[in-house]
């Protein structure tokens, strides 16, 4: 029996779709008559180009351009009405302002205006009305608008689920029905791409996408906080805000590998907004240093800690991932600034250039990099002389100038201050560099700083707003560099129990000493896994602040085994259950990549995907991947093998460990041989 209200809503359904496919219709009819146009333009200018002068091939060029963009836009405008034909909206709220009638709301992924009653028939979610679906439950609500504040009640709260367009269900609402809506999401099998999650933002999740002020904004979020999800979506907010200003390709998104890019690819274009350049941090030190150098990256860092923690080598991370090493570089430049320039009176021709002259120029552009400055030193200089002697001056002379300025300075490239640091600090022990020029990777970014501030470096000017993902795994110097670098707005997420390096990982805390402008959100609600696996993690690394949302399942299993063939069995019964098990993703997580090679090997599975620091896309199904590369997906079953004493002992493995286990959302389990890790011992 479908009641009236259903029944109302399933006919005003029919019409909205009717609606969007005649639009559809008239989109069609446009993209086609534009490009008729578009084709007799050509056609015309073909035939008639040796008639036409320059400005008539110019007009005709520009003019071309304006119908392929309008085309262009015409094309986009179809793609998200195809789009809100399969969902048109997901919630509706009766909205009654002072003497006003109460007027429904429904709000969906993107607006549509019935053209012929010039009305809104869906709202953006982005749109500032829609924010009182997110914000408020029934009674007083208010919502900000450029023009001021709109005060009303909510008199009415809806929430569906349209799929292919088809009404699934529908809830009312006197108390908060995200909960309710949430819990059916959650429930679900993950798939191989983050989804959008626009129809369950809660409000604290809303403030965050919403902010428009925060000129820094950093996330810290528990495993499982959508922290990632809500950075996306509050791009897409700020895109859709201030579109006149910014677009897609004006952000950049400093992600931690391929393979986290590709996971996260699918939400931003399912708001409607186009795909966002992406750049790993390395791929940026590599631009920025480029020849000679090579370098270690993070990952190899993190594997040389799993397979042989070496004590001189956590020594010298430890210090350059720590707010006193960028303390100490800012030292060491100005110790250079004040006493590295050792000025000597400069003879050209009869003319002398004295000491105190020279130091006055040099102070003089104390604003510009401290390498850079010579050129501009002696090109002061070279006009003191012309004028002193009263000539021009010759070739040989300039040169002279030119060349006798810099040998003033002690050094004249940042490797050789590098070094040097470290022996003004009396520490030369802490660096180690071959003759390969092959950095450690705590010293790349430390150099990059250094040329940063004494040779000056292209600046990324064009882009808009940064957003910085797993911001647990980059140390002060680094967050230096960026913010030299990038002039521009930031998000900046993480969360520091998920670090895979435990002696270089940075809190929202540190990161504020480097931004103290910025805005701190903390959240503590964990949506990703069942109540049951976040109280096993916890076990792992206690966080007395996580609150799990009450979504209930079967416990985590530890699996004991006798040897290293009985545990290879056990799991191969495991990958036979899970594919009958009605679940999309297994992540089969190991500590290293060796023990993920072999892993891979020895299962030898049609379907199992190995993923590697190499790898550049995700599917979803079975994978074999480290606790390092799997940081950021999560997994509908996650199994972690090797879970014995021996493999997991280590601070940096306990770390490994928790990050594993927190990637499921709804079945865990734990295979060992032997003696099973402290970690898990109650």
């Amino acid at each position: 029996m479908i009641n009236a209200t259903e029944q109302e809503e399933r006919a005003y359904l029919e019409e909205v779709k009717e609606k969007l496919t005649l639009a559809i219709k008239r989109v069609d009819d446009a993209v086609r008559q534009f490009s008729d146009e578009l084709r007799q333009k050509k056609e015309y200018i073909h035939e008639h180009q040796s008639g036409m002068d320059e400005a008539d091939m110019v007009a005709a060029g520009q003019s071309i351009n304006r119908m392929a963009f309008t085309g262009e836009a015409a094309v986009a405008r179809k793609r998200k009405l195809f789009k809100l034909a399969q969902s048109p909206y997901f919630g509706r709220i009766d909205f009654v302002t002072p003497n006003q009638v109460s007027t429904p709301v429904y709000i969906g992924v993107h607006s549509f205006l019935d053209e012929g009653q010039r009305r809104n028939l869906i709202y953006d979610w982005r749109a500032p009305i829609s924010s009182l679906f997110y914000d408020f439950e029934l009674g007083e609500a208010s919502y900000s608008t450029p023009s001021g504040n709109v005060r009303g009640r909510i008199e009415l709260k809806r929430q569906y689920k349209i799929r292919d367009g088809r009404l699934e269900f529908l809830l009312d609402s006197d108390v908060n029905i995200h909960d309710d809506v949430l819990q059916r999401e959650l429930a679900k099998s993950s798939d191989d791409k983050m989804k959008n999650i626009v129809a369950t933002i809660q409000r604290d999740q809303n403030a965050v996408i919403r902010n428009e002020d925060a000129s820094v904004m950093v996330i810290q979020g528990v495993a499982g906080s959508g922290k990632t999800s809500i950075a996306l979506h509050r791009i897409a907010f700020l895109l859709y805000r201030f579109r006149e200003t910014i677009a897609a390709k004006d952000v950049l998104i400093i992600s931690p590998n391929k393979v986290f890019a590709d996971y996260i690819s699918n939400v931003l274009p399912e708001l409607g907004e186009e795909h966002i350049p992406e750049l790993g941090m390395e791929e940026l030190a590599a631009d920025l240093l480029g020849n000679p150098y090579t370098f270690q990256t993070f990952f190899e860092q993190v594997s040389a800690l799993l397979e042989k923690p070496d004590l001189g080598f956590i020594e010298r991370i430890q210090f350059k991932s720590s707010f006193e090493f960028l303390s100490k570089l800012n030292q060491y430049l100005l110790h250079v600034e004040n006493n590295y320039f050792a000025v000597k009176e400069l003879r050209v021709g009869r003319t002398v250039v004295p000491v105190a002259l020279l130091q006055q120029k040099f102070r003089t552009y104390h604003r510009v990099p401290l390498l850079k400055r010579f050129a501009l030193v002696a090109n002061d200089v070279r006009a003191y002389v012309r004028d002193a002697a009263g000539r021009k001056l010759t070739g040989q002379e300039k040169a002279t100038i030119g060349e006798a300025i810099p040998r003033m300075f002690r050094f004249n490239n940042a490797l050789d201050f590098y070094r040097d640091f470290y022996r003004w600090i009396g520490r030369p022990e802490l660096l180690k560099l071959d003759h390969r020029l092959h950095l450690e990777y705590a010293d790349v970014f430390a150099l990059l700083y250094l040329r940063l501030r004494l040779e000056g470096l292209t600046t990324y000017e064009q882009v808009k707003h940064l957003l910085v993902d797993e911001m647990q795994d980059y140390t002060p110097v680094q967050y230096a560099v960026l913010s030299r670098l990038f002039s521009c707005r930031k998000t900046i997420l993480g969360d520091v129990n998920q670090t895979v390096n435990p002696y270089s990982a940075s809190s929202a805390e540190t990161i504020e000493r480097v931004f103290p402008q910025a805005d701190v959100v903390k959240l503590y609600r964990s949506y990703r896994s069942t109540v049951e696996i976040t109280g096993f993690a916890q076990r792992i690394t206690p966080n007395p602040d996580i609150i799990p949302l009450e979504r209930h399942g079967r416990e985590p299993a530890i699996v004991r085994c006798n040897n290293k063939d009985e545990e290879l069995g056990a799991i191969q019964q495991l990958l036979t259950a899970f594919n009958s098990s009605g679940y999309h993703s297994l992540g089969i997580i190991c500590k290293t990549q060796r023990q993920a090679d072999a892993m891979y090997q020895a299962l030898q599975a049609p379907g199992v995907q190995l993923l590697t620091a190499e790898s550049t896309t995700f599917k979803e199904g079975v994978v074999i991947t480290t606790a390092h590369l799997a940081k950021g997906l999560e997994f509908d079953e996650v199994l972690v093998p090797f879970a014995s004493a021996r493999n997991y002992q280590t601070e940096v493995d306990k770390r490994m460990l928790y990050v594993a286990c927190t990637r499921a959302m709804h079945q865990l389990t734990l295979t060992y041989a032997g003696e099973l890790t402290s970690f898990l011992v109650a």
